[in-house]
């Protein structure tokens, strides 16, 4: 499952605003703003999905171990 605070490094990484990333996941952008919110908003599972998805195919590498979470760029896939 992404976290708000990887999408948001995950973003950063890419060089992407919210309605990039709202696009290429084809989600709306108040739906990945929810998701994207520290204050615990509900968001659909399908959503975090195509984000996650988004991301993976832009060559980001999400870490999950335990309660430590991160993202990792993987070179030569930057799609920004």
């Amino acid at each position: 499952m992404i976290t708000a605070r990887q999408s948001r490094a995950a973003r950063a990484l890419l060089g992407w605003t919210q309605e990039t990333l709202a696009d290429k996941a084809r989600v709306s952008l108040t739906a990945l703003k929810r998701l994207e919110s520290d204050s615990g908003l509900e968001v659909y599972e399908s959503t975090r999905d195509q984000v996650r998805r988004a991301f993976e195919a832009s060559g980001v590498v999400l870490l999950n171990s335990g309660e430590s979470v991160g993202v990792m760029l993987v070179h030569g896939k930057k799609d920004a």
